[in-house]
């Protein structure tokens, strides 16, 4: 973990980070990733990521669903925005993200797991609520009415 920390300057930032996420639903089911990367790896998600220098954030949202998933997609509306800071042992901040989410429609692709996720699939929306993922993802889809 030391060796990860000290290749990636989002782990113990200088400034936070921002990242987008997309819900997108198809037939009643939630495009999800099984993240790759930390934080939270192995836990289920919705495709995303940080945003790029010089990238819009709708087009990051875009980017990062064809990187994770090779599902394409058009940008409805922003859905919610968070923040998730992580802090160590010592309350030092290990991890911070500001996080933009929006709504996305499905254009066309096959759900195929790319990039740092290791698993992609829609899954329907009565078993999203049963997965492993964040409380604040859960809490957020709820919020929505999505789950």
């Amino acid at each position: 973990m030391a060796e990860y920390q000290e290749n990636n300057s989002r782990w113990y930032p200088e400034h936070p980070w921002v990242g987008v996420g997309a819900v997108v639903i198809k037939d009643g089911r939630l495009l999800m990733v099984k993240r790759g990367n930390e934080p939270n790896q192995g836990k289920w998600s919705i495709p995303g990521g940080a945003i790029e220098l010089g990238e819009m954030l709708q087009e990051a949202a875009v980017r990062e669903v064809l990187e994770e998933c090779s599902i394409q997609i058009e940008i409805e509306r922003i859905l919610d925005a968070a923040q998730n800071i992580i802090r160590d042992e010592k309350g030092r901040v290990k991890f911070h993200f500001v996080l933009v989410d929006f709504i996305g429609r499905y254009v066309r692709g096959e759900a195929k797991a790319r990039s740092d996720a290791e698993e992609c699939r829609w899954v329907p929306l009565k078993e999203v609520e049963s997965m492993d993922t964040t409380a604040a993802l859960r809490e957020m889809l709820k919020r929505h009415k999505i789950i």
